[in-house]
């Protein structure tokens, strides 16, 4: 008799998080949500929305700093450049403020 190959699940669970399709947990949003005491009650909605939001910022983020890196004439994404990408962005810049990532604050440019 031949061995089966591959995964197979033993039921159709799936986690929110690969139901969503999205990176970030959305378990662990729900857990942070609900430790910070934010409300006192929560939608089953709300870390499904914070988990992607975060996730598009992030990607935004990244996607402008590897933006900078290119400009550049670098490899890697620094936390320098995640710094400059954030404060030459008009709505990142407002959003992070005089947030600071880098130890170097970003000059002019």
């Amino acid at each position: 008799m031949p061995k089966k190959r591959g995964h197979q699940r033993s039921s159709g669970i799936r986690s929110r998080t690969a139901q969503t399709e999205l990176s970030f947990s959305v378990s662990h949003m729900e857990h942070l949500l609900r430790k910070g005491h934010y409300a006192q009650r929560l939608s089953s909605s709300a870390p499904v929305f914070l988990a992607a939001v975060i996730q598009d910022l992030t990607s935004k983020v990244l996607e402008l700093a590897g933006n900078e890196a290119q400009k550049n004439g670098e490899k890697r994404i620094t936390p320098k450049l995640v710094d400059m990408a954030i404060h030459n962005n008009a709505l990142l810049s407002s959003i992070f403020g005089m947030t600071t990532i880098s130890l170097v604050a970003p000059g002019p440019h």
